[in-house]
């Protein structure tokens, strides 16, 4: 394909997949059950650090975080008590257990009671042209309060060159509004611009057959090249085709067709 019939081909494929029947089946479903803008983004946060591994899984134990904190995510961050914490017992998902919550919780009450909330962390500044920077001050924030060692790697850091999917996943949640009621745009602090494509296995296979990505390491490195390829066809808007490459990915099997 050349780059107009690239582009119209990716243009179609997001207005499929960007639509509200993919909720449905997506994980962005759980922060959807709620209103308000706090408990939407402290879901979300959770609900995207779990977001890895089989989806019926996923959407089994976001259920169940959402059950820890009484269905009400906001509140209970500010108000919860030691014995609310010793009801949070064993596997949350997969390697993500109740430490690992619990810190969380902690850490999500700091963030909020003394540093203005997660879309102030989240700020990008105006000379900055993705969220490389952004992503390293929150994880700095985050870990400020007697980190675990353990609980560490369920917040990816692109300095160490990961590819970071999950935040930048979150991060295209809280930020992108095109009214096809499936991201939130919740957040004016950070441009749809500066976000970077969430990359994992079946985005980044459908972007190397559709070459847009050389690289084959799913990494921050492999994230800055395929977004920079993406904003050839949107530059206000690049992350809007992370939908066309997921669902081609996923819901098409669109690489096994050119095998």
């Amino acid at each position: 394909m050349n780059f107009d019939e690239l582009k119209l081909f990716l243009d179609e494929k997001f207005e499929e997949y960007n639509h509200h029947r993919f909720i449905e089946t997506d994980p962005i479903q759980i922060p959807h059950q709620f209103t308000s803008k706090e408990d939407i983004e402290i879901i979300g946060f959770l609900i995207a650090t779990i977001a890895w591994g089989n989806r019926k899984s996923i959407l089994k134990s976001s259920e169940k975080m959402v059950n820890y904190l009484e269905g009400e995510p906001y509140n209970f961050i500010l108000n919860h008590t030691e014995n609310d914490l010793k009801k949070i017992e064993g596997c949350v998902h997969r390697t993500f257990n109740s430490e690992d919550l619990i810190y969380f919780i902690k850490s999500l009450q700091n963030i909020y009671k003394n540093r203005g909330g997660l879309e102030k962390i989240f700020s990008t500044h105006k000379n900055e042209s993705n969220t490389f920077y952004a992503i390293e001050r929150f994880r700095k924030v985050f870990f400020e309060i007697l980190p675990l060692q353990r609980t560490q790697k369920h917040v990816s850091s692109p300095l160490k060159n990961s590819s970071s999917k999950r935040i930048n996943m979150y991060l295209r949640w809280m930020v992108r509004k095109d009214n096809k009621g499936v991201d939130f745009g919740l957040w004016q602090s950070i441009s749809p611009s500066q976000l970077m494509c969430p990359l994992d296995i079946h985005s980044g296979n459908t972007a190397r057959t559709l070459k847009l990505l050389n690289r084959n390491q799913n990494d921050w490195k492999s994230v800055v090249e395929l977004t920079n390829n993406l904003k050839k066809f949107d530059k206000d808007d690049p992350v809007k085709y992370d939908y066309s490459l997921f669902g081609l990915g996923v819901f098409e099997n669109f690489v096994n067709k050119f095998k």
